[in-house]
């Protein structure tokens, strides 16, 4: 039984640390948010009406606006008027 809850218990921190925060465009244009995540920075389109999925395990966003926000993940964030809001 203790065996049967330990499988339990790692596949649900398994499932809660795979949960990635997801970015939706608004906008009419493309735009481009700067991801820093484990220490590498990758700069993502997400283009006019797209959505992307990103910071799987943590990370921060640089939005078009220039704020920087850090994200844990399972987050939605929106882009509106090139700015971020996060829901």
């Amino acid at each position: 039984m203790a065996r049967f809850a330990t499988v339990i218990f790692l596949s649900l921190l398994i499932a809660v640390g795979a949960e990635a925060a997801t970015i939706t465009n608004t906008d009419p244009a493309p735009v481009v948010v700067v991801v820093t995540e484990g220490g590498n920075r990758v700069e993502v389109v997400v283009d006019a009406g797209a959505s992307e999925t990103l910071c799987a395990a943590g990370c921060f966003m640089t939005t078009p606006d220039g704020d920087r926000i850090g994200l844990g993940g399972g987050e939605t964030i929106e882009i509106v008027k090139g700015s971020a809001i996060i829901k």
